[in-house]
């Protein structure tokens, strides 16, 4: 759990009007980060790294990058503070619902075939694309031999979501996305609702492991039969989508599955010819089978 997170008030003032950072202190700070705490933000998108630096320049009040950087180096807190920055923990069930039904209608009937399956959801955030994926599995029979194994960086929100407490009004507006994805019964069933607040059935629980792992620096998850990564990649720089997807492939069983974001593709990346489209509006692929 994280530890003491850093008042606003305690920073040392709030950045000017039009406060900037220039490229060579954004990858100070990162490599700072990475020294520090081994987290590996150096390879993300630096347009976007900016635009998170400078929110949180303003939300947490300092004037400057390197005053934002000596408190983070300084105190393990104030980087877990900083961490709800640099990453988005923000997510939706069944997000893109045609995504979902091509998932149901194209990808299930060949995991059908399989004795147990292994699947792993690469930048999982707060939970809600590994409980959509477990919803679907158990309607389809699929989930008691299957483990899904959730990966983030960011250990608030991991804790949200091994919880899987979510607010009632969050998953009401869901209700629909899951109408569309093809849901089969009501979507209530899959919950229990109090005190404005809504917990996934057990059963769903049960057969997800959440985990930390960076796509920046760690390694694969072997023999999967499906791998989601979706809405992750567009932060990234070609760098480090290249090993991403070469991790997604290493870490796919013959013939297994890919699925990306709306937003993004295979196309210009070094591994898009190791990929089938199954999808392709959905930006669903296939492995393709290894040249003898």
């Amino acid at each position: 759990m994280p530890g003491r997170m850093l008042p606003a008030s305690s920073a040392p003032g709030r950045p000017a009007a039009g406060a900037d950072c220039s490229e060579a202190e954004l990858r100070q700070l990162m490599e700072a980060i990475y020294v520090r705490y081994s987290h590996d933000f150096r390879d993300y998108s630096r347009a976007s790294q900016k635009r998170r630096v400078l929110h949180a320049l303003a939300q947490l009040g300092f004037p400057s990058v390197a005053a934002l950087q000596s408190r983070v180096l300084q105190e393990p807190a104030a980087f877990l503070q900083l961490l709800q920055y640099l990453t988005v923990p923000v997510s939706e069930m069944f997000r893109d619902p045609a995504f979902f039904l091509a998932l149901r209608e194209q990808v299930v009937p060949y995991l059908r075939t399989y004795a147990s399956l292994k699947v792993w959801i690469a930048g999982c955030s707060t939970g809600e694309e590994a409980y959509s994926l477990a919803i679907l599995l158990k309607e389809e029979g699929l989930l008691e031999r299957t483990m899904i194994y959730a990966t983030d960086i960011n250990p608030t929100s991991l804790d949200k979501a091994r919880q899987g407490i979510f607010s009632l009004a969050a998953i009401r507006n869901h209700t629909a996305s899951y109408q569309k994805a093809g849901g089969n019964q009501a979507f209530s069933s899959h919950y229990s609702a109090a005190y404005d607040a809504a917990i996934f059935d057990k059963s769903l629980r049960e057969n997800i492991t959440f985990a930390d792992h960076s796509l920046a620096t760690d390694s694969v998850f072997s023999e999967t039969q499906l791998v989601l990564c979706r809405n992750v990649l567009i932060y990234f720089n070609k760098k480090l989508q290249d090993r991403a997807l070469g991790l997604f492939h290493d870490s796919l069983g013959h013939r297994g599955f890919l699925g990306l974001g709306s937003k993004e593709s295979l196309d210009f990346s070094v591994h898009a010819s190791r990929f089938e489209p199954v999808a392709r509006a959905e930006r669903i692929f296939r492995k393709r089978p290894a040249v003898p």
